[in-house]
């Protein structure tokens, strides 16, 4: 069924999203732009060789099957309800209230855990462009710039989503195709023998994810998830794109077909041009690695790299907001959560408080964790894994479970809406049990430091995890409407937000059989 609406209500009745303020091509720019192909890949690929070696292109190519299995269940779930809170909506009317209340926590934690983090090296960068290293490594100054970022990111959000959507047009174009030359220029170096480095000449082998052996598989997926994760965006800003039961589930999987040519280029390239010991050994630099690969490489030209991971960075703490502040809204206009985080500004028609508040909360975590751990990039990074992949494993597994009446309609449904998703959310739960099991043992972790006996990657979600589940039962205790809503199947139709009309879905959504009150 598909669905377009001109206008989408707020809880009040008051100012609503506005409808059809983006298109396809805005929603795939702001999808790519989330993941942020050009800081993640210089953020991940001195951590992703130190574990995996020469075999980092088949990890980042194993990463891809889950994502676009995932990206599957989105495309088909948002066809049948384009709400902007995505996985909570989803897993609400498919697996009930509690699975939906911490599926939309975990979407909207994972936004405020890294935005800090894009921002600083968005700053850093973007000093490095112009010269400017002994204040692009001023820890006072640099804090005081990623935070003045933040809220400028967070204001062109509120303003509204055609100028977000102008603002990534520019940014997104700019840093993918810097971004593939800088491969070409790198591989025709390997080839010609001219690198500064111990080049390595690229083999098919490098392909096999397992080539390895399984040491050091489980972190290198973690990072491969992490570098795909916010794809999902243009999902988010499905109430406000044209033809929203479409558009915004294509933008999603040709955003992950986009993101695999451009990674698996560019770590080749790199893996070829620097070699394993070299990333291996300044894996600890972080994202500075691209900073020392682009200046021998590039010579002269080597700002624009630098350009390319700023604009990166500045554009996807912009992006990784739009995703937590949906969720927020959606959650709050369901009644999950308190009705001021379903306001929309009565001019801009975005949602402010709700994008204020994961602002705020993201500016709060970036400040303390910077100040307790130095390795707080690293730690942060791999306990974001654990939580994108639990809950694209609850969406693909929603997926099945709120189709499952319709997948022996034909082979088409069977495949790609109950076995690709299933498939895809198994392979994620396998890595995260596995990832637990690892980070169990501090000596696994990054830093290779404890917290409480365990890994801080592992403190981290766990901690996460659990604040939601305290926050949940409160909430619960307060308000029990959203725990009213009962699960249905897709044989039953989809409350759309009409004009003027309230989602009142608790009252109005057909029960499945044997469901219990």
């Amino acid at each position: 069924m598909s669905h377009d609406p001109t206008t989408t209500a707020a809880p009040d009745g008051g100012p609503q999203l506005k409808a059809n303020a983006i298109g396809f091509f805005d929603a795939l720019v702001i999808g790519l732009a989330s993941t942020s192909p050009a800081y993640t890949i210089a953020a991940i690929i001195g951590g992703l060789v130190l574990y995996t070696g020469v075999h980092a292109p088949g990890v980042m190519l194993l990463a891809f099957v889950p994502m676009l299995l995932i990206a599957s269940a989105f495309y088909y779930l948002n066809t049948v309800d384009q709400d902007c809170g995505t996985t909570f909506s989803w897993v609400t009317r498919a697996m009930g209230p509690w699975f939906g209340w911490i599926g939309g926590w975990a979407i909207t934690m994972t936004g405020v855990l890294i935005v800090g983090s894009l921002a600083e090296v968005g700053v850093r960068y973007s000093l490095l462009t112009f010269g400017l290293e002994d204040l692009a490594y001023d820890p006072v100054l640099i804090r005081v710039l990623t935070v003045l970022l933040i809220i400028l990111m967070t204001a062109i959000c509120v303003w509204g989503t055609e100028v977000s959507a102008r603002v990534q047009n520019v940014l997104i174009v700019f840093q993918v195709v810097s971004l593939l030359v800088f491969a070409v220029v790198a591989l025709w170096q390997v080839f010609s023998n001219s690198s500064a480095y111990d080049s390595i000449t690229p083999s098919w082998e490098w392909l096999n994810p397992f080539g390895g052996g399984w040491t050091g598989v489980t972190a290198g997926l973690l990072l491969g998830v992490f570098a795909y994760w916010g794809w999902e965006s243009a999902v988010n800003l499905t109430e406000e794109t044209t033809d929203s039961s479409q558009a915004p589930g294509k933008a999603a999987i040709w955003s992950t077909i986009v993101l695999l040519v451009t990674y698996l280029s560019v770590t080749i390239a790199v893996v070829a041009l620097a070699g394993t010991s070299f990333l291996a050994e300044t894996a600890d630099e972080e994202d500075a690695i691209f900073q020392v690969i682009a200046s021998d490489t590039m010579g002269p030209w080597a700002w624009v790299v630098m350009l390319s991971v700023a604009t990166s960075a500045i554009a996807s703490t912009q992006t990784t907001i739009i995703p937590a502040s949906r969720t927020g809204l959606s959650m709050a206009r369901r009644k999950a959560l308190p009705a001021m985080f379903g306001r929309i500004h009565p001019r801009f028609r975005t949602p402010d408080v709700s994008t204020w508040w994961v602002a705020g909360i993201a500016i709060a975590y970036y400040l303390v964790v910077g100040i307790l751990s130095e390795t707080a990039l690293w730690d942060t990074l791999t306990a974001l894994g654990l939580l994108i992949a639990f809950y694209y494993a609850l969406t693909g597994i929603a997926c099945a479970i709120y189709f499952r009446k319709r997948l022996t309609a034909s082979v088409k449904n069977f495949v790609l809406i109950g076995v690709g998703p299933v498939v895809g959310s198994l392979m994620l739960i396998a890595l995260l049990v596995a990832a637990i099991i690892d980070y169990g043992n501090p000596e696994n972790s990054y830093s290779e430091t404890s917290w409480f006996g365990l890994g801080p990657p592992l403190v981290i979600g766990i901690g996460i995890f659990l604040t939601g589940v305290v926050l949940m039962t409160v909430w619960y205790f307060r308000d029990r409407r959203f725990w009213e809503e009962r699960p249905s199947t897709a044989e039953q139709d989809i409350i759309r937000f009409q004009t003027g009309a309230l989602p009142k879905v608790s009252t109005t959504t057909v029960p499945d059989e044997g469901a219990k009150r």
